[in-house]
């Protein structure tokens, strides 16, 4: 399993130093990715990579949109600006796939993550880049970046709810730079990663499972006010179970 991740978050780092890694061909497994973004065909809707078939909507509110920007050979996606206004007036914005079953790591490992670009000024009290679920409603597994600061973190929900498990970067990713962030749970451990790096861990309960009939939301929770905007873009977004 370790082996597999290691592919998936290769295929991120090389993103951000331009060197391709000797292990990527691991990733192209499908059954090892189960959805992965690369954002550069934005006619109409944008497609699962992997062949799953988690194909992304745009939902949006006030007028929010992404707009495609130049990233290495190709493109990555900018969302709204951060906006200082009342939040129910503010533009906001989310690409969405349906729930699928095959998104629900249970108590299985997961990584996921993202190349993400964030200029200090942008940050907020906290933007979502990936999530499945949602932690007060069902169970969960997430990515976001926290406070002024700019730092990601990890976030898993149990579904039972006792707690959510989070562990935050010790860095910031919000430096107007293109960054590899990545959440890796490996049995009872859940770390966050920067540029290949690891930044923090924190421990879990060995049978901690999320499941939940949630869809999967990039960019913020859905088209809703208060939907944890994300104000940066993003590119290469990608979740492996297993």
């Amino acid at each position: 399993m370790r082996s597999r991740w290691l592919g998936a978050f290769l295929v991120a780092v090389s993103t951000v130093t331009g060197v391709a890694p000797a292990s990527a061909a691991a990733v192209d497994d499908p059954g090892i990715v189960m959805a992965r973004y690369g954002f550069n065909d934005r006619a109409g809707s944008i497609l699962d990579e992997s062949g799953h078939g988690h194909t992304l909507a745009t939902v949006s509110g006030h007028g929010g949109e992404v707009r495609p920007v130049v990233h290495g050979q190709g493109a990555a996606l900018a969302f709204p600006a951060h906006c200082a206004a009342r939040a129910a007036i503010c533009p906001h914005v989310a690409l969405q796939a349906p729930s699928s079953a095959d998104l629900n790591p249970g108590t299985r490992d997961i990584a996921y993550g993202a190349d993400v670009l964030l200029p200090a000024g942008q940050t907020s009290k906290g933007q979502n880049i990936v999530q499945k679920g949602y932690s007060t409603t069902s169970s969960q597994w997430k990515l976001q970046i926290d406070g002024v600061a700019g730092r990601p973190s990890c976030v898993l929900v149990d579904t039972r709810k006792p707690a959510i498990r989070m562990v935050t970067s010790s860095v910031t990713a919000a430096d107007g730079r293109w960054h590899a962030v990545v959440c890796r749970r490996i049995g009872a451990t859940l770390a966050v990663y920067i540029d290949g790096i690891q930044r923090g861990s924190t421990a879990l309960p060995a049978k901690l499972s999320v499941s939940n009939n949630r869809p999967l939301s990039i960019g913020g929770k859905g088209a809703f006010p208060d939907n944890d905007q994300f104000n940066g873009a993003l590119d290469n977004v990608w979740v492996q179970i297993g």
